[in-house]
């Protein structure tokens, strides 16, 4: 028996499929958790969401909070281009979300509000020690997310 829901009798509309929140933010492991999801888990019908953090600048002068907010609009432009050409060339339907906030926690916000059925996301494979002094983004989403996580490791 399937667990997922199924169209009333008589009803032409297709089951919708999951919604699927994927943290992008241009690294390597981010690019490969995309294409793990597209070619294992992606159905038609899904709704792919892509979470993009520009996070806060850390400089409190004017100068450096310019350019790095301008570094950080114009690599937002670059991933929300080059995946909106996937979801093309790919026949998927999605969105670009993108935001000025801590990732992990900008990832989980965004699950929720979309009411995610899971999400997904690489990591760069920091060591424990490395880990715990710098902290991972897949750590906080997988210990806050009121969705499944399915973390991507290469």
């Amino acid at each position: 028996m399937s667990s997922e829901p199924q169209p009333e009798a008589g009803s032409t509309e297709p089951p919708k499929g999951d919604i699927v929140v994927i943290a992008v933010d241009g690294s390597q492991q981010a690019a490969n958790a995309f294409d793990w999801y597209i070619t294992h888990l992606h159905k038609p019908g899904n709704q792919l969401i892509l979470a993009h953090s520009m996070e806060v600048p850390s400089m409190p002068t004017r100068d450096s909070w310019e350019s790095q907010t301008q570094q950080g609009k114009s690599k937002r432009l670059e991933l929300q281009e080059k995946y909106t050409a996937l979801f093309k060339e790919l026949q998927i339907s999605g969105k670009f979300i993108a935001d000025f906030e801590k990732p992990g926690e900008f990832v989980c916000k965004v699950a929720e509000q979309e009411k995610a059925t899971y999400v997904v996301m690489g990591t760069r494979g920091l060591g424990k020690i490395r880990r715990t002094i710098l902290g991972s983004v897949s750590d906080y989403v997988v210990h806050h997310s009121h969705a499944p996580v399915l973390v991507c490791r290469q």
